[in-house]
């Protein structure tokens, strides 16, 4: 492997883009299709609407790998993530000698270049943060750029290049390329950065919470002097990391030392909150996101906001009009009074604060928790105990069969029938699915007017959301 072609050369006219097909190398893609860049690209899974919109954009793709999508020697070629050392592309890729990076390489090449970065990091709430403030400096007419590992509803887009003075990244913790075994965020010097929490997670490439714990460290003790970090105060890991912070530090929370929410009420559509900074008092806000987890990401953009000098008339007017993200606590929509919702929860904390935050939107409602193990690490055992106290607020929960599983190791695996006997062994009502279409069946019996359906995995669930809206919409049912 020879690392000397790991850059970005000085004269790029062609991109190559392997494996183009997934949400950030798509967004990517696009990006640099807008920049006025020859891109091409490859996926051994090119299905719409990815490839239709790629196609749209002008941008070839090839189905499937061959040495053959690189016969035309592209300027560079940017690796996804998921591709390894002995894809076809790659093996021709450094057999011609070809120029490569990785997708945060190349982010923060082409979009961020001149830009101050707004880094947002954590185990959890990066999409959201990052939406959140994306939308309020554009509200602002900052003509903000950003590139988000979620679709932002207000734009309908993942992703954005503006002329204004600042780039919003969603910073992952994965490891970066097969190349690169570093967290992505490496790759950014943000002027801004956010620390939403710092609990385990990807079993698949860190140990245990401490070498978790040691990467967001390493981040921080690199952020420059005149860097601005806020840090959520209220867990516990995350102040054991800002610990090696240089820079300027500012904490939010609840009831945080610097940026804290007070006189919190729960008005469906809306929560109602005072922000204050140190003891100033700064406004009243309401956030259309529910749930405590989802009012700290709030805080969070709302100090960033205030950082860049963003009035708070305009910070209050910008809130109330964001619409969230896919998959975000996302209403897919109401048949028959059953309201069907999505979620990309999946960590064991996801799930239990993505519950209660929509238990606290709808407490008078039967909520059915449905839940489909399928990261890396959630199909391991890892969490295997810890799962059975993340749903406690659900009146019914499904659990189904992951349909990966088999990519986990034996001895390694998770046991979503372990998981609803320990349910009802705690007094829950839960049930197991070997696989989607028993889950649908078993809804359309059992759902009624009123019911809540709270669905949660970070993949498309057999495209469950639409079925059972579906099922939902035959009268004759009730």
């Amino acid at each position: 492997m020879d690392l000397s072609k790991n850059k970005i050369p000085e004269h790029v006219n062609s991109i190559h883009l392997i494996a183009a097909c997934g949400t950030g190398m798509g967004a990517l893609a696009c990006m640099l299709k807008d920049l006025g860049y020859k891109v091409t690209g490859s996926d051994q899974h090119v299905y719409p609407p990815i490839s239709t919109f790629l196609r749209e954009k002008g941008i070839q793709l090839y189905p499937g790998y061959s040495a053959e999508n690189l016969v035309s020697k592209p300027d560079l070629v940017v690796v996804g993530n998921a591709v390894s050392k002995d894809n076809p592309e790659v093996v021709a890729m450094h057999q011609k000698k070809l120029f490569y990076c990785s997708m945060p390489q190349a982010v923060n090449a082409f979009a961020g270049k001149g830009k101050q970065v707004i880094l947002v990091t954590g185990t959890h709430g990066k999409t959201t943060t990052s939406a959140l403030i994306a939308w309020l400096l554009a509200s602002a007419g900052l003509d903000v750029s950003f590139f988000i590992g979620g679709i932002l509803a207000n734009f309908s887009s993942n992703y954005k290049l503006g002329g204004g003075d600042y780039l919003v990244v969603e910073g992952d913790e994965y490891d970066t390329a097969y190349f690169d075994k570093g967290p992505k965020f490496r790759h950014y010097d943000p002027a801004i950065a956010i620390l939403t929490s710092v609990e385990f997670d990807h079993a698949d490439i860190f140990n245990d919470l401490d070498h978790i714990k040691s990467t967001f460290r390493n981040f921080i003790s690199d952020l420059r002097p005149e860097s601005i970090l806020y840090a959520y105060q209220h867990d516990v890991n995350v102040q054991t990391v800002v610990q090696a912070a240089a820079c300027n530090l500012f904490r939010y929370g609840l009831n945080a030392d610097d940026w804290s929410a007070r006189s919190i009420s729960v008005k469906p559509p809306w929560t109602v909150f005072d922000v204050y900074q140190t003891d100033k008092f700064r406004g009243r806000f309401r956030s259309p996101l529910p749930g405590e987890h989802n009012l700290a990401n709030v805080l969070a953009a709302i100090a960033v906001a205030v950082q860049l000098q963003i009035s708070v008339d305009t910070i209050q007017a910008g809130l109330s009009r964001f619409r969230g993200v896919k998959r975000r606590q996302e209403i897919r929509g109401i048949r028959n009074d059953i309201v069907v919702i999505d979620d990309f929860a999946h960590h064991p904390t996801a799930v239990r604060k993505t519950i209660r935050a929509i238990r606290g939107y709808y407490p008078h409602q039967r909520l059915v928790a449905v839940f489909e193990p399928r990261t890396n690490t959630s199909m391991r055992s890892v969490f295997q105990d810890i799962y059975s106290l993340a749903f406690d607020d659900a009146d019914l929960i499904c659990i189904r069969e992951p349909a990966l599983l088999k990519k986990i190791p034996w001895g390694q695996q998770f046991s979503s029938q372990q998981l609803v006997a320990d349910l009802n062994r705690r007094g829950l009502k839960a049930a197991y699915f070997a696989d989607t279409d028993g889950i649908i069946d078993y809804l359309a019996d059992k759902a009624k007017p009123g019911d809540v359906i709270l669905v949660m995995s970070n993949g498309g669930f057999d495209d469950i959301h639409e079925k059972l809206l579906q099922a939902f919409s035959s009268s004759f049912r009730f």
